[in-house]
């Protein structure tokens, strides 16, 4: 009776321990957890310290459970004997194919530090320019709600109170007030609906991108039309292809498999389909400039002739490398500036809008006033 309580107890054991993997296994970590896992790894490996003990001492500092869960699995497997690549393999979701080939790639040649340090480095690119993006959105967003905050207050609040003294007193009301009217009265009595109704639009939508890869596709392709967005979306994809692509070939990856990795990093999925093409395209011996200068649309001019001129010098990584640093640029200086181009034009529309309102409701009273006066 007692070992087959204990054989129930290990298996439930074993089930509860199955789910648990299950569920960290799917866990995602931060970039900056993720640069600091690899920065440190670095310094202590560089330091001359083993690595199953280097993963000892991150996990003693570790506090988050799903990290601590994958920390303790990746010691487990590497005291058995398995390589740090293959260990972090299991948890791809995680760490991504970039990182994992580059480690490897370290610990078969003996740079395993440096590599490190690569990993890192494109890690924190990433999330820089990712901060800078968000950051440069963050300012028109604040000012559009800001705006339909305030001219939702006029029209629900302010005008429906002085719209009973302009009925009581049949006079003919301009053109703008009777728009304002309108808008008001929508507003009143379907403004919840509509609101609701956009919010589900928009989860609905969200719930297509993400189960339809077609759906995707073509969203994708329209963001390239949208002025300011497109040119973002052209600019960061191009740096992180080139900085990724660049980082795989510097540390000693093979072309194809660089650019298999750097299919599986690109998050655009009109990008992602071009590059899939690309692979095949070198695959069979084609040159990479050759195909980049058919899609001039993807792929701008400049782009082509330096990736030419490092396939012909036999630099192809430092130009690569040079161009991630250029477009890092151009985002750096388009973000800062954004928030200059975007801030009159949003004050103008501002302006327009509660001008418009102020006007509609003044107009009539100064008519009324007059009227009354001439009485």
């Amino acid at each position: 009776m007692a070992q087959e309580k204990t054989k129930i107890h290990k298996k439930e054991k074993s089930i509860w321990n199955l789910i648990k993997e299950i569920s960290y296994t799917r866990t995602r970590l931060s970039i900056k957890d993720q640069t600091f896992f690899v920065k440190r790894l670095s310094f202590l490996i560089k330091a001359g310290i083993p690595i199953q003990e280097s993963l000892t001492m991150i996990r003693e500092q570790t506090q988050k459970k799903g990290y601590a869960f994958i920390l303790d699995t990746v010691i487990a497997n590497v005291s058995s004997g398995q390589n740090l690549a293959t260990s972090l393999g299991r948890f791809k979701n995680v760490f991504g194919d970039f990182a994992i080939n580059i480690i490897g790639f370290g610990e078969q040649s003996g740079i395993l530090s440096e590599n490190l340090e690569y990993v890192a480095a494109e890690l924190k690119k990433r999330q820089t320019l990712r901060k800078k993006i968000i950051s440069a959105a963050i300012y028109p967003i604040v000012v559009t709600i800001a705006t339909l905050g305030i001219v939702a207050f006029l029209m629900v609040f302010l005008f429906p109170k002085i719209l009973p003294i302009f009925d009581s007193l049949h006079y003919a009301l301009p053109l703008s007030t009777r728009i304002v009217i309108v808008v008001s009265n929508f507003i009143t009595h379907w403004g919840l609906v509509s609101i609701a109704s956009i919010f589900i639009i928009i989860a609905v939508l969200i719930i297509a991108l993400k189960k339809s890869e077609i759906i995707c596709f073509y969203f994708h392709k329209f963001l390239f039309i949208i002025p300011i967005i497109g040119k973002i979306i052209r600019d960061y994809n191009m740096a992180n292809f080139a900085r990724t692509f660049g980082l795989l070939l510097k540390s000693g990856v093979a072309m194809s498999e660089a650019l298999s990795i750097s299919v599986k990093t690109t998050p655009n999925l009109v990008y992602k389909k071009e590059f899939k093409i690309l692979a095949g395209v070198v695959n069979r011996g084609a040159k990479i400039s050759t195909h980049l200068n058919k899609r001039r649309d993807l792929f701008p001019d400049l782009v082509t002739q330096i990736i030419s001129v490092g396939e012909h010098s036999g630099n192809l990584a430092n130009s690569l490398l040079y161009l991630s640093e250029m477009y890092e640029a151009e985002i750096d200086d388009f973000t800062k500036n954004l928030s200059n181009m975007v801030e009159p034009a949003l004050m103008i529309i501002m302006g327009m809008l509660v001008g418009f309102i102020a006007v509609s409701i003044i107009t009539p009273i100064y008519g009324i006033t007059q009227h009354l006066n001439a009485r």
